[in-house]
């Protein structure tokens, strides 16, 4: 079981930085994710890491960025949103639909993987993990189906799989089951009010008016872990 600190990333104890470009993971999501990647190799994907664990104070820098408006904004269709027009709870819950809050971020634990298929990579083709490299039409397609059909078996899921109102469906983000879902259920409330009221994070006040309903709406309204399936993702 996580404690507070590393459910929340203010600690990196609770992960291992094995060598190569892979990051920080929890041991026993490095150990499903190698056999998944040897798997996956079989078949010709090359399942490349493109962000893991992430600090709260990355997190923190990431959000801090985009309520700045330095680092861009996009609805839930992926169009860009200009920062300005955006007032507080509409910035907030703007940016929540593809970033977490400091503190509430899944990538804390260890646990969960933005992957691309490093095979399929374009030649100069800069990676935005949109929806639209994952359609039909995108490089990644055919990892995602792989993804769908076999990721069950060592243990992964697709949290954002459905768009059920809260972070917009995310095809590139897997988690590690059996760590990530103890996690989820001891990330309280008052362990997320805790651990942003000393923060300083950007829009930390309405954060903190609007946290419960964003808890609900964020953190634990995700897709549960399911068999595998060739359903379109949705």
């Amino acid at each position: 079981m996580l404690d507070p600190l590393q459910l929340t990333g203010r600690t990196a104890s609770h992960v291992v930085f094995p060598p190569g470009n892979l990051g920080g993971i929890h041991p026993a999501a490095q150990v499903a994710f190698a056999a998944l990647r040897e798997a996956a190799a079989r078949v010709g994907f090359e399942l490349t890491v493109v962000s893991a664990f992430r600090s709260f104070d990355r997190q923190a820098a990431i959000w801090n960025a985009k309520w700045r408006g330095q680092r861009p904004l996009y609805d839930r269709q992926g169009h860009p949103v200009a920062v300005p027009l955006l007032a507080g709870p509409e910035r907030v819950h703007t940016i929540l639909t593809w970033s977490a809050f400091p503190g509430a971020s899944r990538h804390h634990w260890g646990t969960d993987l933005d992957v691309i298929d490093g095979a399929a990579l374009p030649p100069g083709h800069r990676v935005e993990l949109l929806p639209r490299e994952f359609s039909a039409d995108g490089p990644f397609y055919p990892m995602l189906q792989w993804l769908r059909a076999n990721m069950a078996r060592f243990g992964f899921f697709f949290p954002y799989r459905h768009d059920l109102g809260g972070v917009s469906p995310e095809p590139w983000h897997i988690s590690y089951a059996p760590i990530a879902e103890p996690a989820l259920q001891a990330l309280t409330l008052k362990v997320l009010r805790d651990t942003l009221r000393p923060a300083g994070v950007d829009g930390a006040d309405v954060l903190g008016a609007l946290l419960p309903d964003l808890h609900r709406q964020y953190v634990t309204n995700i897709s549960p872990p399911e068999p595998p399936s060739t359903v379109p993702f949705s």
